[in-house]
């Protein structure tokens, strides 16, 4: 017996490779559906928007720099580059020019820095990433006000149905339709709106208070000693802010599966995810490591297997077409659909002529790559939102000694109803007098 309980025990700490589980998961046709779905209205809103073109940046014969590149390398010369290249430079969309910063940054961090486990680098690159977000923030706050707003709902809804499969996936091995599982979503939709805006919001709150005390200390001669005499709990309110900052920075990736594993509400999932962070930082950290690491390896073995598709796919066109396009500059094929690459799916565009035929098959046939591209994308989302939701269950089984198996459902309480009414009913029949006694 006590063989038994100490293998269990042992099979219990080395519960990791249950992270392993997420590529067969994530790689789901539905997950992939509800994930490319999300994406495309995310860029669809994001495109229609970008017609402002706010953005500033130089002439692409000076390397078409924009304010983005300009604030991440040298925030002082910001304000410069804004006054000169308004009149002289070019215009692009915000959502584009982060699409392309993010874009880069994600691949340096992946191809570059991790695979190289040059760390500081990957560090850099995700510090880079929450730059640009502070830059579109800071510099085009009405644009970003209204897309983060779009983005974070649309997130809140595809999000939440993509951890709620994986839940019920892992949790029993159902696999739960794409309706069920954005009706699960959608009945929750504030509580999963409201999980990144509530800790911003208390952080604000706290915030206040010292933003008041430095508005306080301006007044001449009493207001440092009033400063001075509230600093200790302004230091209390800094270690508060500090406190949640750290756990929302860490524990976010645990925020939605907490509401769909367990069904709780916006401040039940942060105080879930801070004390699971707290109470076992390493394990969480272990978790983290282990999911990000095997991501990489799943997202390379995907993006190879697109760029086959891709590269596999032109070569047998381009054993049929011969002919140049209708300027005889490049082969027809070249120019309306560019040879692909590992690093750049697209294609490195040709330079030459074409007529409106010729450029209608080159825009379809952008189309098409773009959904490959898309997909691909998608799986990134879909595996992030699935490694969490495996690692939200081994931290709960952890910290609070829950089951694996256990897991809210809606339908149990209107089960639950009809089995009592059915054991009512032959109760009330046993107690009426039959009529043959009563004779």
């Amino acid at each position: 017996m006590g063989d038994v309980k100490g293998t269990s025990q042992v099979l219990n700490n080395f519960s990791f490779p249950r992270v392993f589980q997420t590529f067969r998961m994530a790689i789901q046709p539905s997950k992939l559906i509800i994930s490319f779905g999300a994406l495309a209205i995310i860029c669809l809103a994001g495109w229609i928007m970008d017609f402002s073109r706010t953005v500033v940046a130089s002439p692409k014969a000076q390397g078409g720099i924009t304010e983005l590149q300009v604030y991440i390398s040298n925030p002082d010369r910001l304000k410069s580059h804004i006054e000169y290249y308004r009149e002289h430079g070019e215009r692009r969309g915000v959502f584009s020019t982060l699409w392309h910063f993010g874009s880069e940054r994600f691949h340096g961090a992946l191809m570059e820095s991790l695979f190289a486990f040059d760390m500081p680098g990957v560090a850099k690159n995700i510090s880079d990433g929450f730059r640009a977000i502070s830059w579109a923030i800071k510099c085009h706050y009405i644009y970003s006000t209204i897309f983060f707003a779009i983005a974070l709902a649309v997130t809140a809804v595809a999000g939440g149905g993509l951890c709620r499969i994986a839940a019920l996936q892992f949790a029993r091995d159902e696999k739960p339709g794409i309706a069920e599982a954005l009706c699960f979503s959608s009945k929750r939709f504030l509580s999963f709106y409201a999980i990144p805006l509530t800790p911003a919001g208390i952080v604000i709150f706290i915030g206040l208070f010292i933003f008041l005390l430095g508005l306080i200390a301006n007044i001449p001669r009493a207001g440092e000693l009033i400063m001075s005499i509230f600093m200790l709990p302004a230091f209390i309110a800094g270690t508060l802010i500090a406190v949640i900052l750290t756990g929302t920075i860490v524990g976010f990736n645990l925020m939605f599966p907490a509401v769909a594993y367990d069904g709780s509400d916006s401040f039940d999932a942060i105080s879930r995810s801070f004390n699971y962070v707290y109470s076992k930082p390493w394990r969480m950290g272990f978790y983290t490591m282990t999911s990000v690491i095997y991501g990489a390896i799943c997202y390379t073995f995907v993006r190879f297997f697109s760029f086959l598709l891709l590269w596999i796919t032109r070569w047998f066109l381009q054993l049929g077409i011969w002919v140049n396009n209708s300027n005889k500059s490049v082969n027809k094929l070249a120019a309306i659909w560019p040879e692909p690459s590992f690093m750049e799916l697209r294609g490195s565009p040709v330079m030459a002529t074409l007529n409106w035929s010729e450029s209608l098959a080159a825009f379809l046939v952008y189309l098409v790559v773009l959904i490959v591209i898309g997909l691909l994308v998608s799986f990134v989302i879909s595996f992030y939102f699935s490694a969490n939701t495996i690692i939200y269950a081994l931290m709960r089984n952890r910290v609070d000694n829950t089951a694996l198996e256990d897991i809210y459902a809606p339908a149990a309480a209107g089960v639950k109803t009809e089995s009592n009414a059915t054991k009512i009913e032959p109760e009330k029949s046993q107690a009426q007098p039959k009529p043959e006694t009563q004779r």
